[in-house]
């Protein structure tokens, strides 16, 4: 099954948890902190597999989760971390968030994108010692793990598609130039996904993409035409193949052109070889002269083949090699760059919430989240967080009172002057 849409729910490893320990050693009476660190989260990364070229392994399984980091032990032990949690995708997927930000677009076979982050391991009372407080009975929980949801969309690599009207024969002529074997059948819309194979010519290796055939319309999704024509535009060259048995295979080769040039404005610009099918049939045999005045008047050159009995198949294919020769080589990825921007991190909205206070922001969240609540110190120092912020003076202007609730996150708090 062909599928080259997902959408995907992932979550990176918690950090795992500080802890509060003290030495308690024979002759240490008064043992310092020896609380170790928690471990780090997993990150969920995405991987290119150069063999996958459907999204279908995301069928049956949307929720993915990476392993969480161990706590800390004692004798300043720090915790494991997670294992990063690998998800494969095959080359040319996009990875959009619910905003439809574009985070990643994977193209190159081992390339990785991490898309949400381990939380950090919370720090164990150790690293809370200072000189003013040399015994302190307080630690961090793990961060969380970034959690989001992922909406992936598949654009075949290809070196060459095959476009055209239902019934042209790209499918049959795929299945001659390469070891691919689409479905075939003497209707229109026999393909209803795109399909690849790879010509071998020599010692030379080629992607061909089968799109399914295009109608009037397809630029605004008619027909599932914004579902195929997308596949088309990484495609460094196409082969426009007019049915010789059709009505009118002009009036086709302009339909077409035109939907590619509403649905992108550099498809209509991108290279394209214009082939007349069917040779074998009279009547293409009839339509042949026509086609090829139009294609003399645009300044196109023009073949004319038959996929049964291979006639002008040889030529075709070298017309292929040379047009892919004299074209500038594919540019390279970008990389695991992120093409949009976070929010500061300290940034903060407080809202009502029925009768509370709402308090937004990653940055407070996480701490709220890391606080050891059982322990005083460590919600003096979260009190010290929001001042520090300028959560505490901006509730204070939004009306709270003594007894009211705050809620951060998951936590529900009372407020006290």
């Amino acid at each position: 099954m062909f599928l080259d849409e997902a959408r995907v729910f992932v979550k990176a490893g918690d950090g795992g948890a500080g802890m509060v320990a003290f030495r308690r050693e024979k002759y240490v009476p008064l043992g310092g902190p020896a609380g170790g660190d928690g471990g780090k989260g997993g990150d969920v990364v995405l991987v290119v597999n150069p063999r996958l070229n459907t999204l279908t392994n995301f069928q049956n399984r949307r929720h993915y989760k990476a392993e969480s980091g161990s706590p800390g032990g004692s004798a300043n032990k720090t915790g494991a971390s997670g294992e990063d949690l690998l998800i494969e995708v095959p080359p040319g997927t996009m990875v959009r968030l619910d905003d439809g930000a574009l985070i990643a677009d994977l193209t190159a076979p081992g390339q990785r994108m991490v898309v949400a982050e381990g939380g950090r391991g919370g720090r164990g009372n150790t690293r809370f010692k200072s000189s003013t407080n040399q015994s302190p009975r307080m630690a961090e929980k793990g961060e969380p793990g970034q959690e989001r949801w992922l909406n992936l969309e598949l654009k075949l690599l290809a070196d060459v598609g095959i476009v055209g009207v239902p019934n042209a024969g790209k499918s049959t002529l795929l299945s001659v130039v390469s070891a691919a074997r689409p479905k075939i059948a003497p209707y229109p819309f026999t393909t209803l996904t795109p399909n690849l194979g790879v010509v071998m010519l020599g010692d030379r290796e080629i992607v061909m993409a089968d799109i399914p055939g295009l109608v009037e319309g397809a630029h605004a999704g008619v027909g599932l035409g914004h579902s195929f024509l997308r596949h088309i535009q990484r495609t460094r060259l196409l082969i426009h193949l007019l049915d010789g048995a059709g009505e009118d295979p002009v009036g086709d080769y302009v339909q077409i052109s035109s939907e590619l040039a509403l649905f992108d404005e550099d498809l209509a610009s991108k290279p394209q070889i214009v082939v007349l099918s069917k040779a074998d049939l009279p009547q293409a045999q009839t339509q042949w002269p026509t086609v090829q005045k139009l294609l003399d008047e645009r300044g196109l050159s023009g073949m004319f083949i038959s996929a049964v009995t291979r006639a002008g198949i040889p030529e075709l294919m070298r017309q292929v090699v040379a047009l892919l020769d004299d074209l500038p080589a594919p540019a390279a990825p970008s990389g695991e760059e992120v093409v949009y921007q976070l929010e500061p991190e300290d940034t903060f909205t407080i809202v009502r919430e029925n009768e509370a206070y709402r308090v937004i922001g990653p940055r407070i969240e996480r701490a709220a989240a890391m606080t050891y609540w059982e322990y005083d110190e460590a919600v003096n120092r979260f009190q010290r967080i929001l001042g520090a912020l300028g959560i505490t003076d901006a509730l204070r202007d939004a009306g709270v009172t003594a007894g009211d609730t705050v809620l951060i996150g998951d936590v529900v708090l009372e407020w006290a002057e």
